[in-house]
Formats: structure tokens, sequence, C-alpha cells
């Protein structure tokens, strides 16, 4: 296998910087916003962004929830690995407000599916918008699009994009990992 290091820590720093800038800009007073982290590796970036958030604007109190969406997936049932829950923590109504979903990587698209279904269960909100650190372009199965991107890259379906956290991971950093091309000419 071989790994190139697409983002290191001071480039997730100004990236969360940069994000949290950008939701500023929309939700001004943050009075209709909530935040919520997709579980599992969503939560990370979706902490990160509201610590840094309540570090720039600690006058606004933002909502932050952490949505489960295990039992939301469409390969739930088909899979043979074991799916361990996580928890969704969310303590206040969404009903109106303007959810900022924050996830680590979009790629396909099934993960954001499944959190928009998922969250219907807890109100109908005025509007989603997707916030995302990396953004592999190339291979949407459904139609899915951030709102807010970290990075976009364009990837093959044979490299995977690893995201490393300091929190879990002992480091920030994201990478792009290949499988080597097999050379069939004998």
């Amino acid at each position: 296998m071989q790994s190139r290091v697409i983002l290191d820590e001071q480039q997730i720093a100004l990236i969360i910087d940069r994000l949290c800038y950008q939701i500023s800009e929309t939700h001004k007073d943050f009075k209709d916003a909530v935040l919520i982290g997709v579980q599992p590796r969503g939560v990370d970036l979706a902490e990160r962004i509201n610590t840094r958030l309540q570090q720039l604007f600690p006058a606004y109190k933002i909502p932050y929830g952490k949505l489960d969406i295990t039992f939301y997936r469409d390969d739930f049932r088909r899979s043979d690995k074991a799916f361990s829950p996580s928890v969704t923590d969310i303590q206040f109504s969404i009903e109106g407000k303007n959810v900022l979903m924050i996830d680590d990587v979009l790629f396909t698209g099934r993960t954001i599916r499944s959190a928009l279904d998922a969250l219907l269960d807890f109100g109908r909100p005025n509007d989603v918008e997707l916030v995302v650190l990396i953004d592999r372009r190339l291979q949407r199965h459904v139609p899915i699009q951030a709102k807010y991107i970290g990075k976009t890259i364009d990837t093959i379906v044979s490299e995977k994009v690893k995201v490393y956290w300091q929190n879990k991971d002992g480091m920030d950093k994201v990478e792009m990992i290949s499988e080597p091309i097999q050379n069939n000419d004998n």
C-alpha cells in the first residue's frame, strides 16, 4: 500500500478556522443554527468546529448534538460484519432550525442519505447544510452535495481516504491510501 499526506495538522487547523468563518457568514447570530455530528467519525470534526465556534463567538450558545445512523444504513442488514451502534445525543429540538450536519469525508453520499433519514425522526428542520472536511467528488451514488467543504479531492474507487484525529489516533492528519496497481503482463 502506498499513502500520501493530503492534509497535515496545521492545514486541518486552518481549514477548521475557514469553515467556522464561512458558517458564521451565513448564520450571523446562530439564533436558529444547530450543529449535528454524524457518528462515528463526523463527531470528531463536529467537536472541533463546535469548540472553535465557541472560541471565536463566545456570546453565542450553539446547540450541538451527535447522530447515530447505524440502523438507517442501507447496508445494515446485508452485511456479515457486526455493527456497533454509537449513541445519539440530541438534547434540543431541530424543528424549524437550520441544521449544520457535519461529517469527515463525503464519498458516495450514502452515509449522509442515512443521516438525513435519522435526522427526520427528531423533527422537521428548516434547512440542512452539510459540512465536510474532505469531499471525494467523483464517486457519488446519490445526489448529495456539501455546502461547506474543507478540501475537494479526486480519487478512484481503489483509493481510500483516512482521517486521523488527535483525540483518537494521536495526530491530526488526512492520508490517501492506494493499492499498488497489479501488472498482469507475464
